[in-house]
């Protein structure tokens, strides 16, 4: 573990925000429709807490942070076939890295050189979400594992769930109801009760972290700052879009395309192996 005092990691271009879903994660949006699937808890008011000033709100990223494909390219097997239905080709994408960027970020830029642009993508993006959900649930329901969870995760989380100090919220790549599937598959998604923000909502990830800080403060009725969010993450991007905010950056070391020595050239706050010692994972986390 270290600690960082940080300027911006790395860059991104500032793209249009995409309108904003409800507060509450639970149930999806009604304006991102998804296949029927077995019905999540709802929580009916926010858990209770302590002093609003004592709170942390852990805004954590899902691919290679908290779970990872069972084989490299999944996303690419389930998103191929949907932009292809969608728009007649999905261009690029087999090529991209996508890894940090969020859902409407690389349909964009794979159908960049194909004509297509930001509006395009947002003109078809109910369909799309639609589409990609029933995909995902299509390759993911032949009774063979997926995902994996990665080492620790569970035992972290349940850890974190149980502290007074800490709430969990998604800050993703993934659109919405994706979010919510990978974690009901993984049997994750209890964890995450507060509304978090999603690859459907920017190009940009940068954008995402004060959309989920704006939706946090309404849905328990305070006004936390920036440095009262903690972003966890396995990119670049996760660091530079907690930078962008004004939030903390803690990286872990779990993600498949990005060194140790990448991570740290952005300049986190903390980096973490993996999420195996829940104990470090909140001694690293009680520094904020």
């Amino acid at each position: 573990m270290i600690d960082r005092d940080s300027k911006d990691g790395a860059s991104g271009r500032r793209g249009e925000a995409e309108k904003e879903s409800p507060g509450r994660p639970i149930p999806p949006p009604s304006h991102l429709p998804v296949s029927p699937s077995p019905p999540r808890p709802v929580v009916t008011s926010p858990r209770p807490q302590g002093s609003p000033k004592d709170l942390r709100i852990l805004l954590w990223d899902i691919d290679g942070t908290l779970i990872r494909s069972l084989r490299t390219g999944a996303y690419k097997e389930y998103t191929i076939p949907v932009l292809e239905e969608v728009f007649g080709t999905s261009g690029q994408l087999a090529t991209m890295r996508v890894s940090g960027m969020t859902d409407l970020q690389i349909i964009a830029e794979a159908l960049r050189e194909e004509g297509f642009t930001h509006d395009d993508v947002r003109q078809e993006i109910h369909r799309i979400s639609q589409r990609l959900t029933e995909e995902a649930r299509r390759v993911t329901g032949n009774g063979e594992p997926f995902f994996e969870v990665l080492p620790g995760v569970v035992e972290t989380l349940t850890v974190l769930d149980e502290h007074p100090r800490y709430q969990s919220a998604l800050l993703t790549g993934n659109i919405e109801p994706m979010a919510y599937l990978k974690m009901e598959l993984v049997g994750l998604e209890q964890f995450f009760q507060l509304p978090g923000a999603f690859g459907h909502e920017s190009h940009e990830r940068r954008d995402l972290p004060e959309r989920a800080a704006d939706r946090i403060n309404k849905y328990l009725q305070v006004e936390l700052l920036p440095e009262q969010f903690i972003v966890i993450g396995d990119t670049p991007n996760d660091i530079d879009c907690a930078r962008h905010f004004g939030a903390r950056a803690v990286a872990v070391g779990t993600g498949r395309f990005y060194s140790t020595e990448e991570l740290l050239a952005c300049k986190p706050d903390a980096w973490i192996e993996d999420l195996s010692d829940p104990e470090l994972v909140v001694k690293t986390l009680d520094q904020f």
